[in-house]
């Protein structure tokens, strides 16, 4: 009864784990200078009118050329008494009102064109494009001078001179992005969806191109100061008596050896203005990118940050195992979110022998593997815990030199996307050369031979043309091989295969997998076999771990697993899996969904979706169990025989 009464707990409020693009734009030194410089400059030249500044074009004679620090003249005056402070303020009030709105018409226009250009394509893309060739023919600066002549002096026409030199810049840079993102397939199902072309290039296009339009901005408003002021230190922007911070550079040329600071004071401030927008604009265009949205501006670096509270001593290897893991922990940390992506991961593996990790996508089991060499990123990825033992060398204690070492000779890696995995403008011969000589000190010559050797073992024919051959002029199948024979191009202790059937259709699938199985027998290399497919795992695998939320739930063989599952979630996910021959089995899927690693529940992750969950499943951390020689389960409650016949 008082569990009845017991008023349910409110959940959490749950805030994103990524930081907001301002504290990311924050995190960044040098873009937070940049912001702050330009937010003062900008303050100054808004708050110029309520300022107590004298008349910045009235003339003064008996005040002309006093030094900085005069009475009533902070920074002087110049050749005609004028003060220096106040024109510079007014005078950049008046640079920063230009560049912002060339910079503003420059975009506008010029992303027009390169949006219509590049989603029109023929005989459109070619008229706009060409027309845009033939300013671009003009050497910008010379342009700019030739408009300004035409149209004369002013600061207007100067403007407008500037703006129309830097269109063809935005067009270039939108027109190329649109091109590409015209024949995505977003757009072909706005077309089938009945949108016209206007609807499709505002609302579909537009929105990806917008943030490097924005990025194009940031770094090119500087640009457009110093091209304005270049103008007018020629006497083509602004005119006599009016002041910006060109024409007072132009003012104290004649002067410069006598009276220096006239011409220092504006410069300095062009440069800090400057200066200050290219900063932000690189700050802008961070905060922008997806791939840097991790927490840190920093992009990832070559090897996954070792991060472990304790450093595990006197460690046994297992002698069987050629590689031993043992309590990994994998975390990527998100602004303040620590997603707890391996929390705690157990496995060995012998010569020969073949490991099956198997669960859900989002369980872990790419990132177990990739840790395993240090391959994810840092940021946002760090190892947290365990130890990785190859032959009885702590990997996470070594060198990042003996890594790279390591890396392809004694550790392959066989990837899902092989199309992805293999450089598109290089031929399978030079990548798989590169292999081989990366390791191994052997002539080019030399090299070919054993390229073609390894593409004859994986069976692949007439190995002497296909080195020539570039990635996309092979078959998935034909390609997942060239992978494999790299993967075999230095004799590896282990293989790392994540999903590497998983793109292929079932007959080259098959092929693919029998290939594996043949060559870890001839080669005595062992293999870790990621996939979620429990069919894949019954024809190459002896031994299976069953991984949910970034723990194993349940190992064993494969046979033992497959005929007698012992955790409700590898018989969900048996479950799962077609029987040839038996049209009439139910396939049920797995109700609920996996839980989020940032905020896993204190018991069993598994317990919400499982049938057979009690109280005590939610209490507390599951225990791993032993079943038997080789044979483990995270439950408290794990299936009889007598229950997985039911």
């Amino acid at each position: 009864m008082a569990e009845a009464a017991a008023a349910p707990a409110k959940p959490a409020k749950t805030t994103s784990g990524r930081p907001d693009s301002l504290h990311l734009l924050l995190n960044n030194s040098l873009a937070t200078a940049g912001l702050v410089i330009f937010a003062l400059i900008v303050l100054a030249a808004l708050a110029a009118p309520l300022l107590p500044l004298p008349d910045p074009d009235a003339t003064a004679p008996a005040n002309r050329l006093l030094r900085p620090l005069a009475e009533g003249h902070l920074l002087g005056t110049d050749a005609l008494g004028r003060d220096i402070l106040s024109r510079l303020i007014w005078g950049t009030r008046v640079s920063l009102a230009v560049g912002i709105s060339a910079t503003l018409i420059a975009a506008f226009f010029g992303s027009l064109i390169g949006l219509v250009a590049g989603y029109a394509g023929g005989r459109v893309d070619t008229l706009l494009m060409r027309g845009i060739d033939m300013v671009m023919a003009f050497p910008y600066i010379l342009l700019a001078l030739a408009i300004v002549a035409v149209l004369g002096p002013g600061l207007l026409n100067a403007l407008y001179a500037i703006a129309v030199v830097n269109i063809p810049f935005f067009a270039r840079n939108i027109r190329g992005i649109a091109l590409g993102l015209s024949r995505r397939e977003f757009v072909d199902a706005a077309r089938l969806s009945g949108k016209s072309n206007t609807q499709i290039l505002f609302v579909e296009v537009l929105p990806n191109v917008l943030p490097v339009i924005i990025i194009t901005m940031s770094t090119t408003i500087g640009w457009m100061i110093l091209e304005t002021a270049g103008l007018s230190f020629l006497g083509l922007g602004a005119q006599p008596p009016q002041a910006d911070l060109g024409s007072m550079l132009g003012d104290g040329r004649k002067i410069l050896f006598t009276a220096p600071h006239v011409s220092i004071i504006p410069g300095t401030m062009i440069f800090a203005l400057v200066m200050s927008i290219n900063l932000l604009g690189d700050g802008v265009r961070d905060v922008l990118d997806p791939r840097l949205k991790s927490g840190a501006l920093t992009r990832p670096v070559a090897r996954t940050a070792v991060m472990r509270q304790i450093v595990p001593e006197d460690i046994r290897p297992d002698r069987n195992a050629v590689l031993d893991v043992r309590g990994l922990k994998t975390e990527f940390h998100f602004g303040g979110e620590v997603y707890k992506a391996v929390g705690g991961v157990d496995m060995a593996i012998g010569q020969g022998e073949c490991l099956g990790i198997v669960g859900e996508s989002g369980s872990g089991k790419s990132v177990s593997a990739m840790s395993i060499m240090g391959l994810v990123p840092t940021p946002p990825g760090r190892i947290t815990g365990g130890v990785a033992l190859l032959d009885g060398e702590d990997l996470f204690a070594a060198t990042d030199e003996r890594i790279r070492h390591l890396r392809g000779s004694a550790v392959s890696h066989v990837f899902q996307d092989p199309l992805s995995t293999l450089h598109p403008l290089f031929t399978v011969g030079d990548q798989l050369i590169e292999a081989i000589q990366a390791h191994q000190p052997l002539p080019k010559a030399q090299a070919r031979e054993k390229a073609a050797s390894l593409l004859k073992v994986v069976r692949i024919p007439n190995p002497a043309e296909r080195l020539k051959s570039y990635p996309h002029e092979l078959s998935g199948g034909m390609r997942q091989r060239v992978c494999i024979a790299m993967a075999l191009a230095n004799d590896a202790k282990i293989i790392i295969a994540d999903e590497p059937t998983t793109a292929l259709d079932v007959t080259v699938q098959a092929q693919v997998l029998s290939l594996l199985d043949a060559l870890r027998k001839e080669h005595n290399a062992g293999i870790l076999f990621i996939t979620h497919d429990f069919g894949v795992v019954s024809a190459i695998c002896d031994r299976v771990a069953v991984m949910y939320a970034g723990q194993f739930v349940e190992t064993g063989t494969t046979d033992d697993i497959l005929s007698s599952p012992a955790h409700p979630y590898t018989a969900k996910l048996i479950d799962c899996v077609p029987v040839l021959g038996q049209p009439e089995r139910r396939l049920d899927a797995i109700g609920g969904r996996p839980p989020v690693v940032n905020r896993l529940p204190i018991g069993c992750a598994f317990a919400e979706r499982c049938p057979r969950a009690q109280d005590d499943c939610r209490a507390a951390p599951i225990p791993v169990t032993e079943l038997g020689e080789g044979r483990t389960v995270r439950c408290v409650h794990p299936l009889t025989g007598e229950a997985a016949d039911a």
